[in-house]
Parts: C-alpha cells; sequence; structure tokens
C-alpha cells in the first residue's frame, strides 16, 4: 500500500511552519495515541503514521530530501530509520510533547523527590450576618496523613523497608533505543516495586504498609468581616500531606452566604424596603429603618413618593481590606389598606373631597399634552 504524503497525514501545506508543525502534531498525536484508545489497531497505525510524517518534516535535512525526493530518499531506499519507536515508544513521544501527563494511568508513574500535598476544599455555609460581622467556626476535614506509628515509611521497623534491586532505589527502570535521530530512553515505572524505590518485607500494623491513614481533623477558622458570598479562605499547609517530606497542600474553604429575609447585598451597600403609611408619606415623619446594628431613626420629608430611595451612610458593610463601611439603601413604599372599616372609609372619603383631585388631574393632562400634543 503506497505511502501517504507526510504533509497530508499532518494536514498541512508544504510551506508550513516549525509551529505549524508541531501544534498539528500534538493535536493528531493525541488524538489517536493508544493510551486513549485501548485496543484500536486503527488508532494505533494513524498514531506510527504521524509519528514517522513528524520526525521527518520536523528535521530540516530530512525535510529538504523529502520534498526533494518523496518517500524514496536520496538513496532510493526511503526513510527506513523514520519508522517510529517500536511498540515501548510510545511513551517516549508522547512524553516528549505532552510532558509525560500519561494517559494510561500507572505504566508511566515514576519515582520522585519531595512532593507537595494535594490541596483540599471544604464548603462553609454562613449567615449573613456573619458575613458582615466576621465570625470563627471550627470545622472538620477528612485527610490522609503520615502514619504516627511508621512515620510514613509504610514499614513496621527500620530494617523492614530495603531498597530495591532491581531499580536500585530510583523506582525507575529505563529502556534505551536507537532512532535515526539518535538514542532515546524509555523510563518507565520499576515494576517490582511500582516505582517506589523499596521494597517493605514487614508492613506497619497500622496502616499496612500504604504509609497514611485516614484522619478527621478539627481545623479553626477566622471569617473575616466583608467577606462575600463564592470568596474563599486560604488556609496555608491544612491539605493532605505531602511525599517523601515534601509540604503539605492548602486548604480552601469557600464560603456560602445564606440570604437575608430583609436584606441585599451588592458589593459593600445593602438594600432594604421599608413600608411607610399614606400620612407618614404626605405630612413626613421620622420612621425606624432596620440596619444590621439595629434599628436607626430617620426623617422623611412630606410629600415622599411610593418607591423614593434614601442613601444612609456608613450603615452597609466593612470592607475586606480597610475600616470603611458601605452604604445602606432604603426604599420606601407606601402601603395602601386592604381593609377598611365603615368609620375609615368615610374619614377617607371626607379627606378626598376636601383635597380634590384637581392637581392630580392637571399633572396627568399636562403629560398627555406633552405626548400627543394640543
Amino acid at each position: 500500500m503506497a505511502k501517504r504524503d507526510y504533509y497530508e497525514v499532518l494536514g498541512l501545506n508544504k510551506d508550513a511552519s516549525e509551529a505549524d508543525m508541531k501544534k498539528a502534531y500534538r493535536k493528531l498525536a493525541k488524538k489517536y495515541h493508544p493510551d486513549l484508545n485501548p485496543g484500536d489497531k486503527d488508532a494505533e497505525a494513524s498514531f506510527k503514521e504521524i509519528n514517522e510524517a513528524y520526525q521527518v518534516l520536523s528535521t530540516p535535512e530530512a525535510r529538504s530530501q523529502y520534498d526533494q525526493f518523496g518517500h524514496d530518499g536520496p538513496t532510493g531506499q526511503g526513510f527506513s530509520g523514520f519508522n517510529g519507536f517500536g511498540e515501548g515508544g510510545f511513551g517516549d513521544i508522547f512524553d516528549m510533547f505532552f510532558g509525560g501527563s500519561g494517559f494510561g494511568g500507572g505504566s508511566r508513574r515514576s519515582r520522585r523527590g519531595p512532593t507537595r500535598g494535594s490541596d483540599l476544599q471544604y464548603n462553609l455555609d454562613i449567615t449573613f450576618e456573619e458575613a458582615a460581622f466576621g465570625t470563627k467556626k471550627e470545622i472538620e476535614v477528612v485527610r490522609m496523613e503520615n502514619c504516627p506509628d511508621c512515620k510514613g515509611t509504610g514499614a513496621k521497623k527500620p530494617g523492614d523497608s530495603k531498597t530495591c534491586s532491581k531499580c536500585n532505589g530510583s523506582g525507575e527502570i529505563q529502556q534505551a533505543q536507537n532512532t535515526a535521530f539518535g538514542r532515546f530512553v524509555n523510563v518507565q515505572a520499576c515494576d517490582k516495586c511500582n516505582g517506589e524505590g523499596t521494597i517493605i518485607s514487614n508492613p506497619c500494623t497500622k496502616c499496612h504498609g500504604r504509609k497514611k491513614i485516614r484522619r478527621v481533623r478539627k481545623i479553626s477558622v477566622n471569617i473575616p468581616a466583608g467577606i462575600d458570598n463564592n470568596q474563599a479562605i486560604t488556609l496555608r499547609g491544612e491539605g493532605q500531606t505531602g511525599e517523601l517530606g515534601g509540604p503539605s497542600g492548602d486548604l480552601y474553604v469557600s464560603i456560602t452566604v445564606r440570604p437575608h429575609k430583609l436584606f441585599i447585598r451588592r458589593g459593600y451597600d445593602i438594600y432594604c424596603d421599608v413600608p411607610i403609611t399614606f400620612g407618614q408619606a404626605a405630612l413626613g415623619s421620622e420612621i425606624e429603618v432596620p440596619s444590621l446594628g439595629g434599628k436607626v431613626k430617620y426623617n422623611i420629608p412630606e410629600g415622599t413618593q411610593t418607591g423614593t430611595v434614601f442613601r444612609l451612610r456608613n450603615q452597609g458593610i466593612q470592607h475586606l481590606r480597610g475600616n470603611t463601611l458601605g452604604d445602606l439603601y432604603v426604599t420606601v413604599n407606601i402601603e395602601v389598606p386592604k381593609k377598611l372599616n365603615e368609620k375609615q372609609k368615610e374619614l377617607i372619603q371626607q379627606f378626598d373631597q376636601l383635597i380634590g383631585d384637581a392637581e392630580q388631574k392637571k399633572s396627568f393632562f399636562d403629560k398627555m399634552k406633552d405626548v400627543f400634543g394640543g
């Protein structure tokens, strides 16, 4: 079967740059990599074809020769040296271009030096007031910690852990392969010690050789005044324990603030609605307004219309990084009574007759003229 054009394999034009070529190769190699397509012979064949094309075109001399002579090569024998890295070489190619992440799982695990522990997240619900004024909470976090009996070695006694004889404690087995580009080394986890570098003959009875145990820890969290919904508090070193003496990860406490019955928060300002009577709106009055610190008195002027918003300075929420406070915005709404007795109805009718509706009608007809003219 005739080979496809290398540029066609990578989906490139002949004037493609090195950056374009590497980008195309990364995309295709990831798509057809055997680790992502287990048992798929077509994907494996495509992966080998992609490797072969990239190996030739990514090398300036080989690319120049290919552009001149095609698959036959300058000697008429083709690019026989560029036929992939064999079954064990998929990891080499993938590691070179994808950072050795290894989609296949444990097959590429290798012994490392001290490694930082992973981070943890805890979701904490608090009240509106607790967010506004700050508080202190105690939470329980489940995490894996070094076994206190074996100090994280996994062995019952110090002499029960020995260096692996196959990898000499490195946790890795290296396999060298010669290619047209030189010698490539494929590094895999040692199958005897599973990449640990040590063999435990007599495991710790508490952790059973796992080196870590599950612990529930109580941790005190200081919630600062002014924290808002979906913000997080970082507790350094309270995450998972590190490996091989590495530092512990961090704990992120994600805050959820429960809604308030009266207030709505926007930034550091708070908003609320307050009902008033017609008499209070018409004549002006001193009303009681709810605030985070308790009820406060506020004078509304006579003739206040429903929906009017009043601003009470420094009655909002404290800024996270400072002592300044937001404001409280109060919207007053005139409450119309739904049930009136006969005496109340009579008085309102008398009032309506006394004040008349001439002024209201005049205002309404003025607006009509502005809209329709006349």
